[in-house]
This record gives C-alpha cells, structure tokens and sequence, in this order.
C-alpha cells in the first residue's frame, strides 16, 4: 500500500480527531488569505480553512502528488522543512497565516525551522501550531501497536512549555492558546459531549489530546499613523466643547469625528458650534446618526474616517482625553494591535463607577478573559484602539457574530480575537462625569452582556 494510501486509510479511521482539528482551525484561520503549511499531508486542513492562496509543504512525493490530486485549487511543494527557504518553494511574497499541525514533534531542529519561518512573514502574519497533548503517550503509542494510528517516526513529546519557550527563543510572541479534543473515537451522543462541552471547562481542559497555539512576529515595525478619534454624543452638550479643548494632536494627523444620536437637549447644535468656530491642529467632522444605540453611531463613524487608527472615546469624557496618547503610542510601536482601557488599575471615586458597577465590570472581565484566551482587567471601558484595516476584516467577518451587540464594544472584542490581534490594555484614571446623566441601564445592559457572553461561548469556545 502506497504512503498516501496509508495516510488516507488512518484519516478516515480517526475521522472525529481529523473533523475537529478542521473546525479548531476554520475558527482561527479567516477565509481568503494567503496560508503556508509545513506538512500538509494529503492537503485537507489547509483546503477547509478555503485559503485564497494555499500553499503546502510535503516531504513525501507520493503524498504529495496525492494531496494535489485531491485539491487541485491549492499549490503543493514537495519540500524539507527543516530546509525550506521561500527560494526554495518558489515564494517571493509573504503569507499571513503559517500552520503547522502535528508537525513539531517528528522534526530534529524544532528552534531551526521556526527560525526559518520568519522569511516568509510579514509583521501581522499568525503561526497556529497545534500538537499533540504529552499526557497522550502511552494511548497514542498504543494505538500505533494496534494499528489504529498510523506509525510516527521517533517523536520528541513537547509540552505547551516547551512549544512556547521554543517560539520565544526564534522571536515568534504568542498570543493565545488552548486544548480539545477528549474523545478521537465516535461513540454517540458521549463524543459531542466531550468535544464540544466538557473539553472547555476548567479541569476536562488540560486533558484534551490537541494543544494548539497562534504566535506572531516578535519584531514590530514603529510606525507614525494617522488617527480618528469617533466620539459617540447623545445628550452630552456640555461636554462637546472641553473633548476638543482637552484632546491633544495624536500621530501623524487627527481626525475628530462626532456623532450626534437623537440628543433631548443642544447637542447637535453645540457639535455645529464647535466645529464651525475651531481653528487649531484637528480636523473636524461631524454626523447625525438615523439609527439607535452606540453600535451604530461608532459604525457610522469608523466608515467615515480617514485615519489609520481608530479610536473611540465617550463624549462622558470619564475617560481623560489626554491619556489617548498613550493608546496610540502602544499601537504605533507594535506593542498590541487592540488597546482597550482599564479603569481598574488606579483608585477611582464611589460616583464615578459604584462598588456594584465594578463588581460587575470584574465578572464580565473574568467571563471575557476565559472566552478570549487572553487576560483582560476591564472589558467595559469604552475606549477601544483598532487600526482601520483591522476592523475592515473585523467587518467582512461579522456575520461570524451576526449583528447582537447594541454597544459595539464587544463586536470588537469578539472580532479582534476572532482575528487573533494582540489585545493590550492600557490603564487610565476613571473620572466622574461633569455633565449630564448616564446613557446606561444597569439592570436592562447586564441582562443583555450575559446574553453576549452565553452567544460568544458557543461561536469561540464550544465551537461545531
């Protein structure tokens, strides 16, 4: 029997390992990029995340020839990984997704060929490695006896410790990661039930035959992005002329952008004031929003703008406009690629946010963390940093989510790890507002958060 046949026939033995592993990766891999695999097999993980270049690596000929045979749309390289160059597969641009699945554990020089992947980035390229869970030995072994595994050559059994370290040492930063897959075999009704649902929960977690990991580049370019700054106003006429008075020039340009939502008082006519008497360094926009809700208005906002970065800040002005600064300087220098603020770090006032709201805010922080795979202190700051081509993809993905979030903070949250950006917080000085009453219904918006969290967990966590 050829190797290609060998491999096929083990596939579809382990079909429910080979089924979940496909929907681990269509969740962390978007649709139409350009994506290189380092052993590809027979080709089929790389061809279910529909890449819109796919290009993969087999050391075996035969396989190979197999994996273009069966997926002919994708571009197969017979090829070493332990000496691959993009020379070497005929590859001058870079990828934005590398994938390597199952590979690690048979290479000799694991910190080499990660090293060596670095030609073939660019700065926001992700590298998803998954492999198998150490704990998994001896079963595995054993089924190599019983020949319901296909035979591996001697394989060097790494932990996430390993895995990471070795990713730190050939400068790849990683971002997140996780565990599946309890149950490889179908036995029904029981398969789903661990694969899906206990296979996430604290404890069930750590036993899943799957580790998986995404990195990027440990090296970021500074850069001197333009910026908007969308400023969501709805009943805060008092606060309209003290943001632009308070708002310092950031980055290359700024942009300002108002957004006025069916305001009771003068809002809109003292955003018109403002804008019409301004003479300093920022340039001014303003909109009158026709739907309802935050969401809505930052959507409208985020559309008009210009700038490279895209900032919101509440027109409450708790949050100081003179910390945008720093937000700005953690994206222009690569140190995060969604900055959200905290208001968690520094003593605030009972009347600026009550010991009930931040009770609150440390659950919803806790629940998010654990969705997100990354450690958040306040998901429900306001403020959030995006670079514009970010949430372009952030958008053409939506319909991942679908349109549930009347806020439109966690439609970012949820698209910004969806696409695996590095979220970093910066902590600010939560201040009690001057002017106007809360927009907020305490009661009415935790009901509805919960409901997100509950959403979120089915499309990022026990995911089918």
């Amino acid at each position: 029997m050829t190797q290609s046949a060998t491999q096929l026939r083990f596939r579809q033995r382990n079909r429910v390992y080979y089924d979940d592993l496909m929907r681990l990766h269509r969740l962390l891999v978007a649709e139409g990029l350009r994506v290189l695999e380092i052993g590809c097999g027979l080709g089929d993980l790389l061809a279910s995340v529909h890449p819109g270049h796919g290009v993969g690596v087999e050391l075996d000929p035969q396989v190979a020839e197999a994996a273009r045979q069966r997926h002919p749309q994708l571009r197969i390289v017979c090829a070493d990984a332990e000496t691959i160059s993009p020379a070497s597969i005929d590859e001058s641009e870079p990828f934005d997704v590398i994938l390597l699945t199952n590979t690690l554990n048979t290479l000799q020089d694991v910190q080499g060929v990660l090293e060596r992947l670095e030609a073939f980035c660019h700065p926001r390229t992700r590298l998803v490695v998954s492999f198998h869970n150490w704990l998994w030995q001896p079963l595995l072994k054993a089924a190599e006896v019983l020949r319901q595994r296909q035979p591996q050559p001697p394989e060097s059994w790494l932990t996430p410790r390993d895995v990471t370290n070795l990713l730190d040492l050939a400068g790849w930063e990683v971002l997140k990661g996780g565990h599946r897959c309890l149950l490889p075999r179908s036995i029904p009704l029981l398969t789903p039930l661990a694969n899906r649902w206990l296979s996430q929960l604290p404890g069930f977690e750590q036993l899943g035959l799957t580790h998986w990991l995404v990195a990027r580049p440990g090296r970021q370019r500074q850069r001197q992005p333009s910026v908007s700054v969308v400023i969501p106003a709805r009943n805060e006429a008092g606060n309209i002329a003290a943001a632009i008075e308070r708002l310092p020039p950031l980055g290359r340009s700024t942009e300002v952008i108002f957004v006025e939502g069916h305001s009771s008082d003068d809002t809109w006519a003292r955003i018109e004031q403002v804008c019409a008497n301004y003479s300093g360094p920022l340039q001014l926009k303003r909109l009158r929003q026709s739907g309802k809700g935050k969401a809505d208005a930052v959507w409208l906002g985020f559309e008009q703008a210009s700038g490279e970065i895209l900032i919101i800040l509440d027109a409450d002005l708790t949050v100081r406009p003179e910390d945008l600064p720093r937000f700005v300087q953690a994206m222009a220098e690569g140190r995060g690629e969604f900055v959200n603020g905290c208001r968690l770090v520094y003593p605030r006032s009972h009347a600026a946010m009550p010991p009930l709201n931040t009770a609150a805010n440390r659950f919803f922080a806790a629940v998010f963390s654990w969705l997100l795979r990354q450690r958040l202190k306040d998901t429900l700051c306001g403020t959030k940093v995006i670079w514009k081509a970010d949430y372009e993809q952030l958008k053409a993905g939506r319909s991942y989510f679908g349109d549930f979030d009347p806020f439109g903070d966690f439609d970012l949250l949820f698209g910004a790890s969806k696409l695996n950006l590095k979220i970093v917080e910066v902590p600010v000085r939560y201040q009690e507002r001057s002017y106007g009453n809360s927009n907020i219904a305490h009661v009415k918006e935790g009901l509805i958060l919960a409901q997100m969290c509950v959403y979120a967990a089915r499309k990022l966590r026990f995911i089918r």
